[in-house]
């Protein structure tokens, strides 16, 4: 196995996006899968699980640990997303229950164990909200400098879920604020940025000719995908925001991005949630993440195509 492949862990709710982006890694030889940890968020915590582990067996992701973690925001009442991923929190395909079990280890656990027997050099790669990634933070405040990177999928200079909020961190902005504050390097990759990685009619189609499971399976979930955010905010096509975490992880050449100033709000009334990212250094405050702004459509498609290609060269 190649040394420079990225070691990654990554945490989710899946999700249509999540889905994408797990097939995107294993399909992929510059990252290294090591596990999958899930979260409410989407949906509620068995639905994700379960949708994480019918992602892994329809690309044969025998070996990879699929670790279930926190069922509850640190402090909120728990919220889902049903009119965007459905009931089920990845509504669209049929698939049949997965026979692939859990590990019988918390998510939280699972993080702070592989992250001890580092070298240091493993990312982890949040894609919804980040509760379980603050409890490993506070559980373990030794697992700090053993993180290489902390990419995430959230927030943005404006809401999806509020005005001012995204999702994934409305959803637990306390967790956002703990992990935002860590310390740890962090890359953002925010509605900005994320709506840039639109899988349009004529994307799908691509997808669509590379016919094989995975393949067929991807063009379903974008079907629904498309359609909620056609229904729900006007968009011509799905933007695959989980994705290009990932992606980041495979080529961060991918992306143009800034470090600025970000904080998390999670007093305002009408605020709660919102990163605040200070684009102009007003604040005077240093600059603590990473925020991508920028990508190369044509890069990111060809990458995410020659992955989603390598399951059918795999039968």
């Amino acid at each position: 196995m190649s040394t420079d492949r990225r070691k990654i862990i990554i945490d989710c709710d899946p999700g249509h996006d999540d889905a994408i982006a797990i097939l995107l890694a294993a399909g992929n030889p510059k990252v290294e899968l090591i596990g999958i940890t899930t979260v409410a968020g989407n949906a509620e915590l068995d639905k994700t699980t379960i949708n994480a582990l019918k992602v892994c067996e329809i690309a044969g992701l025998n070996e990879v640990p699929v670790a279930k973690g926190a069922a509850q925001p640190l402090v909120k009442k728990r919220e889902t997303a049903a009119d965007i991923h459905g009931d089920s929190g990845m509504d669209g395909p049929i698939l049949p229950a997965p026979t692939k079990q859990i590990l019988g280890e918390h998510a939280v656990d699972f993080i702070i164990q592989k992250l001890l027997e580092s070298d240091g050099d493993i990312t982890l790669v949040p894609t919804g909200p980040l509760t379980n990634i603050a409890m490993a933070l506070r559980k373990e405040p030794a697992i700090v400098p053993k993180i290489r990177e902390i990419v995430v999928m959230g927030g943005g200079t404006f809401g999806n879920w509020t005005p001012a909020a995204e999702f994934n961190i409305f959803v637990d902005a306390e967790a956002a604020k703990v992990v935002f504050e860590s310390g740890v390097p962090l890359t953002m990759f925010g509605l900005d940025l994320t709506h840039q990685a639109l899988a349009t009619p004529e994307i799908q189609e691509r997808i669509k000719a590379i016919d094989s499971p995975v393949s067929d399976f991807v063009v379903e979930l974008l079907k629904f995908f498309m359609h909620t955010y056609k229904e729900v905010f006007g968009f011509d096509g799905a933007p695959i925001h989980d994705a290009c975490c990932v992606m980041y992880c495979i080529d961060p050449s991918v992306f143009t991005c800034r470090k600025l100033n970000v904080e998390i709000e999670t007093k305002g009334e009408f605020t709660y949630g919102m990163t605040v990212v200070d684009t102009l250094g007003v604040t005077g405050k240093e600059a603590n993440v990473n925020v991508a702004l920028g990508l190369d459509t044509d890069k990111f498609w060809s990458i995410m195509i020659d992955a989603l290609s390598s399951y059918s060269d795999k039968k």
